[in-house]
């Protein structure tokens, strides 16, 4: 019965709660990669508990083992957590741009009694593991001249093994060069992929450009994507569009009339630009050529040579007219026409024979020499043969040529000699042409040609195209970042023109940049511009050569600033700063200047100062750019009291970076006009600001001139009564600085006024003087004026004994309050300054904030 309940009631839960899950694994993952919990999940121990105890639940995979493959997934018997049983392949469990899913029937018993079946739906998440594939790495398509724009010629698609939609997912991209006329057409057909075409976006013309190769570009929507390329190789089909060309339109041949009938008398050439049989040419006379000259002269069809038929004898024709038409083999066939005149020389003379032997080895009537040859080199012997009598057999020899000179050795012989120095970078081939002429009428002439190829030596230094290569690049990017190519040539061949490039370091200083062989230059970490914001250094580059020939350049690499750090407030130095201002009409207006810092340069450190809140009066104005906190207008008595200030500091960097302090000023207004306003400067550690003392200086010379002469007129002026008074008023002083020590009052010498160091003590047998001492002062000046500080007595008032000087400096310290925690420094502005008790250690002024000792400098004062 109580199996029964249990039972009914987990069959409830399973209807109301819907306890059948659906969990994602991604395929590729290990063999027992945790899936999910399917107790917890389906809350199905919770609500068994009532009922019995959930050690005894059993969790059991069903499954249909009629096929033999094994399980892809089990469960823990007692936790029911889903686990994988082997590695799953997405690709190989389903079927392309479907869900692949298994569906897991999960049994929940207790001991052997039935509870539940649950159903798991398992969705396998398909990764980017396949790339698309091309059936072949490359095909071949043809166009012809003849295609009209838009024709298309179709290719093969790409195909990728991945069953995920978006992995499966296939875009394409056509590479080619700039003015190819393709373009990639697609479409998408019903199976749901493209359909590839090249299409023809201009007239093709195949004696511009006969081929052309270009890149079709798959990739599939992973991330990150992967892809295929296939490379196409487009030939164009030659039209016959082009008539044969010969190279003159008429040729002038002289023969004599004991010509060599096995001697072509003429070889006429005509090219055609088209390509097979449209540009293959035959030769053959014209009707316009009369039966006279058909009959002494025969044409090599396929050569084009001139031939005599039969031989010349004196009293024939002297000049003969031939037209040879070159046709080529086209369909329909095109063909051009030139005029051929052969004069046949009466008189016995023949042209000189000119025969070449050379020093060095002939292959194909070129010949090879090193480029380091010397002037005056031989290089071959030269003999002219004419058997004619008289000028007819006289020959004279030339050749001319900046690099080789022809120099006689003897009648009709000759040798060729290097003329000037070679230099195969400049120039690797040179044709030489020997021209032998005899005094003949007419004079007949021979020619001899032939090649000399200059071989390459490693002579050559590589060199860079600039002196000082250039390179910026922002700080914080990633290792491995481009910086620039480092550019060398070097003309030599072979392994004298290959180059490697490195870097020059010593070991006193990192550089963190590699270059490859290729000249490239990256970064082999992250920059920091505050670090380091300009490198120098210079790049070795080295041929292969023996001997191997270097040079180097050097490079500067600037590293731009990012604005990436934040500016920071060195005054105030704590947050918040609280500051006393007594104020006195007509000489208080500058309050204090804030001050802060940004370890970035340029635009993103330049820093201004804004107040945010708590100028609800308009009471307060801060520059901008200094950060000098004054007053805006006169202040009144009903401007007195406690302002509590937020100021912000930004840079104009990009984004633009900021810091917030808060000051609190206790306003105090005085109701009479002080006659001199001066300031006291506290150290901190000896340290004094450069500014600071630059201004007491100023002062202390004001002071001491304008105090000398007022002494001055005191003297003749004042009776003995007053200068007995003054000496019992400064012995009073005196007595001051006795009884406080470590408090040092303004000091009085002579006619003049110094300032002096104020320090506050801080001993404990002190401690119980200066309470009594603070509470007859504030006693006497509850109202934080001058007019109460006047009724002090004299041994604590200072102020009497001045009071009739119009330069004067009044400083008042009042003792540590237990209770607060605060000091106050007086001035006549009386600027003070107080902060909260704390133990946290300011490294930068060595004390800690709030402590009795505390003196902070006010900047600008």
């Amino acid at each position: 019965m109580l199996i029964y309940s249990l039972t009914v009631a987990i069959s409830a839960l399973h209807i109301c709660h819907c306890v059948d899950l659906t969990y994602y694994v991604k395929e590729g993952k290990n063999p027992g990669t945790y899936i999910g919990d399917i107790a917890s999940d389906t809350h199905l121990l919770d609500s068994v508990r009532p009922y019995i105890d959930r050690d005894m639940i059993r969790f059991t995979h069903l499954q249909q083992d009629l096929t033999g493959i094994s399980q892809l997934f089990r469960v823990a018997k007692k936790t029911g957590k889903l686990y994988t049983a082997q590695t799953l392949d997405a690709e190989s469990l389903c079927a392309h741009g479907v869900e692949c899913l298994r569906m897991l029937d999960i049994a929940v018993r207790k001991g052997t009694s039935f509870i539940t079946l649950l159903e798991i739906k398992v969705v396998i998440q398909d990764i980017n593991d396949h790339q698309p594939k091309f059936p072949n790495k490359q095909i071949n398509i043809k166009f012809s001249e003849l295609d009209v724009i838009g024709t298309k010629r179709k290719i093969p698609n790409a195909k990728d093994r991945d069953v995920g939609t978006v992995n499966s997912q296939i875009s394409y991209q056509l590479k080619k060069k700039i003015n190819e006329p393709f373009s990639l057409s697609m479409s998408q057909n019903v199976a749901g992929t493209s359909d590839l075409g090249i299409t023809l976006e201009e007239r093709l013309d195949r004696e511009m450009k006969d081929s052309y190769q270009i890149q079709v570009i798959a990739k599939d929507g992973g991330s990150p994507p992967k892809q295929d390329i296939l490379d196409v190789f487009i030939s164009v089909v030659d039209v016959n569009d082009n008539i044969p060309v010969f190279s003159q339109k008429v040729y002038n041949v002289s023969i004599g009339n004991d010509h060599n009938k096995n001697s072509p008398i003429i070889i006429l050439s005509a090219k055609d630009s088209d390509a097979g049989k449209n540009g293959q040419i035959l030769y053959h006379f014209s009707s316009e050529t009369s039966d006279v000259s058909t009959s002494m002269f025969e044409l090599n069809e396929d050569t084009g040579e001139v031939y005599l038929r039969k031989t010349l004898t004196l009293g024939q024709t002297l000049m003969y007219k031939l037209y040879i038409k070159a046709t080529d083999q086209g369909n329909p066939s095109l063909s051009s026409l030139a005029k051929v005149s052969v004069n046949v020389i009466s008189q016995q003379n023949n042209p000189p024979i000119i025969d070449v032997n050379f020093v060095f080895e002939l292959i194909q009537n070129m010949v090879s020499i090193s480029e380091d040859i010397e002037v005056g080199s031989f290089i071959a012997y030269v003999k002219v043969t004419d058997h004619d009598a008289g000028n007819n057999g006289e020959v004279s020899c030339d050749l001319h040529h900046n690099k080789f000179q022809l120099q006689n050795l003897s009648t009709k012989k000759y040798k060729v000699v290097v003329k000037n120095l070679l230099d195969r970078e400049t120039e690797d081939h040179h044709e030489l042409t020997i021209n032998c002429q005899d005094r003949g009428s007419p004079p007949l002439h021979s020619e001899s040609k032939f090649s000399i190829k200059v071989k390459d030596i490693n002579d050559v230094q590589p060199q860079f195209f600039k002196e000082t290569y250039t390179f910026r690049i922002y700080e914080n990017q990633r290792s491995n970042f481009p910086v620039g190519f480092i550019n060398a040539t070097d003309p030599d061949q072979g392994s004298g023109g290959q180059l490697t490039y490195s870097l020059l370091t010593d070991n006193k200083h990192f550089l963190p940049f590699q270059i490859r062989d290729d000249g490239f230059i990256s970064t082999i970490m992250s920059l920091d511009h505050e670090f380091k914001h300009i490198y120098k250094f210079q790049v070795l580059v080295k041929d292969k050569g023996t001997p191997s020939l270097n040079n180097t350049v050097n490079v500067v690499v600037e590293i731009r600033d990012q604005n990436d750090n934040t500016p920071y407030f060195t005054f105030p130095s704590v947050n918040p700063f609280i500051m006393n201002i007594l104020y006195y009409p007509h000489y208080t207006k500058k309050i204090t200047v804030l001050k802060a810092s940004d370890s970035d340069s340029r635009e993103n450190a330049f820093l201004k100062y804004e107040i945010t809140s708590g100028n609800d009066k308009q009471l307060f104005t801060v520059n901008h750019y200094t950060g000098s906190l004054s007053f805006t207008r006169v202040v009144t008595q009903q401007d007195a009291g406690s302002y509590d200030l937020e100021f912000v500091v930004k840079d104009s960097g990009s984004p633009v970076r900021s810091a917030t302090t808060a000051m609190t000023l206790s306003l105090t207004v005085s109701n009479k006009t002080s006659e001199m306003s001066n300031t006291v400067h506290v150290k901190t550690e000896d340290k004094i600001h450069l500014n600071l003392a630059v201004v007491i200086v100023l002062v202390a010379v004001s002071v001491s001139v304008i105090t000398t002469a007022f002494i001055s007129i005191c003297i003749i002026r004042c009776n003995e009564r007053q200068n007995a008074r003054q000496k019992e008023e400064a012995n009073s002083f005196h007595r001051c600085v006795s009884e406080q020590r470590h408090l040092m009052c303004p000091s009085y010498h002579g006619d003049s006024w110094t300032d002096a160091p104020v320090t506050i003590a801080t001993d404990a047998d002190k401690a119980k003087d200066a309470h009594l001492r603070a509470a007859t002062i504030e006693s006497h000046s509850a109202d934080d004026s001058a007019e109460g500080l006047k009724n002090l007595p004299a041994s604590l008032n200072p102020w009497r004994s001045i009071e009739k000087l119009r330069q004067m400096q009044e400083v008042v310290v009042l003792p540590s309050n237990e209770k607060s925690g605060k000091k106050t420094i007086m001035t006549p502005d009386y600027f003070s300054w107080r902060s909260p008790k704390s133990s946290h250690p300011d490294n930068s002024h060595n004390f800690n904030v709030g402590d009795t000792g505390h003196r902070e400098e006010i900047p600008g004062m």
